[in-house]
């Protein structure tokens, strides 16, 4: 975890593809502009600089995170040195978890299907269609 060259600023695009909440800066990008990230709860441009401290609203999916930033890195590193990067709130923790329960308790239907069916699981669907 290091500060930046520039007094502590960087990229939010840059900052959210070095703590692993997307895969590519494009992708960070993206979001940004389609207005899933929010920071300071203001809607901004992957362009703005974050400095250690500043709230950022992430959402992806069903997934929303609230995270304060706490460092910055302009390199991608391994999963548990980019956690350090951020800090979640105890909301959003909260929030996430209880997501991760429903859906652990109701999945939604047909999540359980991979692939195509089996011969026998064909031969049920033939007997039930005719």
């Amino acid at each position: 975890m290091s500060d930046a060259d520039e007094g502590g600023r960087q990229r939010l695009d840059k900052w959210l593809w070095a703590a692993r909440f997307y895969k590519t800066r494009s992708l960070a990008a993206d979001a940004i502009a389609g207005g899933k990230v929010r920071w300071n709860a203001q809607t901004v441009k992957p362009a703005r600089e974050v400095r250690p401290g500043d709230e950022l609203e992430i959402s992806a999916g069903e997934l929303r995170w609230t995270v304060i930033v706490r460092g910055l890195n302009h390199q991608r590193r391994p999963a548990p040195e980019a956690r350090l990067l951020y800090e979640e709130t105890l909301e959003s923790a909260a929030r996430r978890q209880r997501l991760e329960e429903i859906r652990r308790l109701a999945p939604m239907p047909g999540a359980g299907l991979r692939g195509r069916p089996t011969k026998k699981a064909g031969r049920l669907i033939r007997g039930f269609n005719e």
